[in-house]
């Protein structure tokens, strides 16, 4: 399969337009657009029944103590985990792109409704769901594409990986767990073949 992108280059760093924050020189951050990419695939195998994408960002910190703390970085050693950013599924097997800004143009406090994604497609959670949960203005279940906002004083650049699967069923077998780390096993377990673009981001200025 390929993957590509009139919104993305693969291996290079993502436009602002896509993201969830910006670097800003007063507050470290400030809010962007949070429009989801263009993305289109081809090459699909024989027996493929519908599509399902995965975001996910492999870099974010394990531990909280020094995240986005005042004269302090994020050491580059710190164990990584996966957030994950979008979980699309059930996109019909003759499909084969999602338009920009189709899902998403904007950042909605306490998130978008889901899992319903309109013609029959659905999200799943986003890892903005956890993130926010203590934040009494953004509480709420984030579905569907919220983009970067890695830490501000991380000392590493983040990567997200966007990556299209083929999948072997119509409907995927969700569950009630609709989060992206449990999506994403069930969604590799029905896998015919996959395929992915990685792009770069950062909102520490000493990196960027």
């Amino acid at each position: 399969m390929q993957l590509v992108s009139n919104s993305l280059t693969d291996q290079q760093p993502i436009g602002e337009k896509y993201v969830f924050a910006v670097i800003d020189p007063e507050n470290h951050v400030a809010l962007s657009d949070n429009v989801n990419p263009h993305l289109a695939w081809s090459g699909a195998p024989q027996g493929t029944r519908s599509f399902a994408v995965v975001v996910h960002d492999p870099d974010v910190p394990s531990a909280g103590d020094d995240v986005n703390q005042e004269g302090r970085e994020v050491p580059a050693s710190l164990p990584r985990v996966d957030f994950y950013h979008w979980t699309l599924f059930d996109i019909p097997a003759e499909q084969s792109s999602l338009e920009e800004g189709a899902y998403c143009s904007g950042i909605t406090p306490r998130g978008k409704s889901g899992p319903d994604a309109g013609n029959g497609l659905r999200h799943g959670k986003n890892d903005y769901t956890g993130w926010f949960a203590g934040d009494a203005e953004m509480a709420g279940d984030y579905f569907g594409y919220d983009g970067p906002c890695p830490p501000w004083n991380d000392s590493i650049i983040h990567h997200y990986v966007f990556t299209v699967y083929a999948l072997d069923v119509d409907t995927l077998p969700a569950g009630d767990d609709l989060g992206g780390s449990a999506l994403a096993e069930i969604i590799k377990a029905h896998a015919l073949d996959s395929a992915s673009l990685t792009v770069t981001y950062t909102l520490n200025p000493r990196l960027a």
